[in-house]
């Protein structure tokens, strides 16, 4: 079959999506993967085939005017009358590319997947790292700040917050599915020749059972692990660094921009100092600075985190999926530092598994923080035990081959 897969994002949004690609790619099928443009050299490098889309959207967000917003300082109505225009022309760009498709896989910030698949007349599967579109009592929606509401309430926080995503650009996708597809306003986004639209959710159920009212058309398939080339070697000084004393600490926080990183890096500096702790710095896409270093720290741009956090003695990070799950897996404790969405809720799941402390808001991190939380995991030998033993539930499951017979049956 013909797979179309639609994502927009940060890179953590994207990665996920090759490594399915790769899966279906792997058994026969044909996939073509569109994202903005900027990851064009990732997937082709990854031997998928490329549609790009535009990346203004990404562009913005690495604006002063784009940091500030994500540092939750910024203008956000303003922002988004930015964003609306980007949208439409990164739905036209999609719906250039979906002709002769089988299947539309997507990213719901993608926005036009479902109506693409609707016109088509193929199966939409939304597909989505956190279980942000499935309503349940077992837990409230992951993007509030809560643990628990209970039962109904739990369930009403779902649909309150699926209904907040999709107003403020529904008038917007209304004027393009009529201008553009010929289809009458969107009603239901969840529901496809009346049954529920699949959901995958690629993640551990070692990390978040399954809720039993979810029924079979949510799943949690396991992570989808997109692993390093084969050739891939790490620099030699890297090598030297690791070997040179204990294991050190990573702190990275991928695609999230600071506003001020050379104070960021100031404070990690600090931390580390202040808890006798050798660091390994990513530096990412402007979070930190890589100047001025001390020799107990080394710093690097980016390293497959499957070669590399198994090298650590716990990682710190921002609470993105797939950083939280490549922690997971190397069997390491955890300290999430998160700034956004679906972040505090795997921040407060990496807590209450016992394999890392409480998360701590970007907002009130300081060294004095980030320095008590390394020193409650570093030697904790009942919270590295737990770690270990959830690494290795992790390792054990193929999360992609059960998406993709999951896919398979879909489009039957």
């Amino acid at each position: 079959m013909n797979v179309l897969i639609l994502t927009l994002g940060s890179r953590g949004d994207v990665q996920p999506y090759v490594a399915l690609g790769h899966g279906l790619q792997k058994v026969g099928h044909a996939v073509k993967l569109a994202t903005a443009e900027q990851f064009g050299a990732f997937v082709r490098e990854q031997g998928l085939e490329f549609a790009p889309l535009s990346g203004e959207f990404l562009k913005l967000i690495d604006t002063s005017e784009g940091k500030a917003a994500v540092a939750g300082k910024g203008n956000a109505l303003k922002l988004m009358r930015a964003v609306k225009p980007m949208m439409r022309r990164m739905m036209d760009e999609a719906w250039s590319v979906a002709a002769g498709n089988d299947v539309v896989l997507y990213h719901p910030k993608a926005l036009g997947g479902y109506s693409i698949a609707e016109k088509l007349g193929v199966p939409p599967i939304l597909v989505l790292p956190a279980p942000l579109y499935s309503p349940t009592t077992a837990f409230p929606s992951p993007l509030l700040p809560f643990e628990n509401l209970g039962g109904m309430l739990n369930r009403a926080s779902h649909r309150i917050t699926i209904w907040l995503a999709s107003v403020s650009m529904q008038g917007m996708v209304n004027q393009w599915r009529k201008e553009t597809l010929g289809l009458p306003p969107r009603k239901d986004e969840l529901t496809w020749r009346g049954r529920p639209v699949l959901r995958l959710y690629p993640y551990s159920p070692a990390i978040l059972a399954i809720p039993p009212d979810w029924g079979g058309r949510s799943v949690a398939t396991g992570y989808w692990f997109l692993d390093r080339p084969n050739d891939w070697q790490p620099p030699h000084d890297l090598v030297e660094f690791l070997a040179r004393d204990t294991s050190p600490v990573y702190v990275g926080f991928g695609s999230m921009p600071s506003e001020d990183a050379a104070a960021k890096t100031r404070l990690i500096l600090e931390a580390l100092q202040l808890s006798g702790q050798r660091g390994v710095v990513a530096t990412g896409w402007g979070g930190l600075s890589a100047n001025d270093l001390p020799e107990t720290v080394y710093s690097l741009e980016a390293a497959p985190h499957d070669w590399l956090f198994p090298h650590m003695a716990a990682v710190v990070h921002h609470g993105g999926a797939g950083t939280t799950a490549a922690g997971l897996r190397a069997g390491v404790p955890t300290v999430i530092c998160p700034f956004f969405g679906d972040q505090p809720f795997w921040g407060r799941r990496v807590a209450s598994l016992g394999v890392g402390p409480q998360p701590i808001a970007q907002k009130r991190l300081s060294a004095e923080k980030l320095a008590n939380a390394l020193l409650t995991v570093i030697g904790n030998k009942t919270m590295q035990d737990r770690a270990a033993a959830l690494g290795a539930a992790i390792r054990g499951e193929d999360g992609i081959a059960r998406a993709v017979a999951l896919i398979e049956a879909e489009v039957k």
